[in-house]
């Protein structure tokens, strides 16, 4: 590789709009501490609809929903990408799949996640997301690994949690209401034993945050932006 002295370039395979922008508005916003006022690395991102997603994930379809993330990794090869992330963690069910096949890289949400919470010394975590991830097996296989407890909210949480994200945060709406919903199911589990909580919705950190929460906030949002800025600046002295 050519030694440069320029940040590896980001590639952003986004899914819903307002998590991606919240990814890529803090990728720009906090470069600049390490880089320089009005820094930050090449970013490039490539998004199918939400919709296109949405139907393949409805109907169980994970292979299709494999088949969307490879195509815009195609198209961020082509545009210059150096590694991938995507700042969605519902489609993270499909990422063995993508990640037999994909052209570049990719930084792993809940991988990015796990390691936070092993440096926080968590033990039990509440999990929230989508119906898709909260009961879905990515977290809880990552964090077995760390030897960390995931725990999904009861099945009438996870719905209430999932009706929140979809009929509104997706939308950037955000409600009062709904985040009294969600302080009370965490105040639930931290009287069940959890000692943070995972915001496992790219939307969820525009709703809530340390300053609202009843538990200490994970939020993958921001956690996997900052991993991507690292591994720009790494790459960068590594080329």
């Amino acid at each position: 590789m050519p030694v440069t002295t320029k940040p590896l370039h980001i590639g952003i395979v986004a899914c819903s709009a307002e998590g991606a922008a919240l990814c890529y508005r803090t990728i720009c916003m906090e470069a600049a501490a390490t880089m320089g006022r009005h820094a930050h690395p090449e970013i490039t991102m490539h998004t199918h609809c939400l919709a296109e997603y949405m139907q393949p994930i409805e109907r169980d379809d994970w292979e299709q929903v494999a088949a969307l993330m490879l195509d815009s990794a195609e198209k961020l090869k082509n545009c210059g990408a150096d590694f991938l992330i995507s700042p969605d963690n519902t489609i993270h069910r499909a990422f063995a799949l993508v990640e037999k096949k994909s052209p570049l890289p990719w930084l792993h949400i809940a991988e990015v996640v796990g390691n936070s919470a092993r440096e926080h010394g968590y033990r039990k975590l509440a999990l929230t997301g989508t119906k898709y991830t909260m009961e879905g097996p990515v977290y809880p296989e990552v964090l077995a690994r760390h030897g960390i407890e995931c725990v999904a909210p009861s099945p009438l949480d996870r719905g209430k949690i999932d009706q929140i994200i979809f009929d509104e945060l997706v939308n950037g709406v955000l409600r009062s209401e709904s985040l009294g919903v969600l302080s009370t199911i965490l105040s639930r589990m931290k009287s069940e034993g959890c000692d943070g909580v995972i915001l496992g919705c790219t939307e969820l950190p525009l709703l809530i945050g340390n300053e609202t929460s009843p538990l200490p906030v994970l939020d993958s949002t921001r956690l996997l932006a900052r991993a991507a800025l690292r591994r720009a600046i790494e790459g960068m002295a590594k080329a």
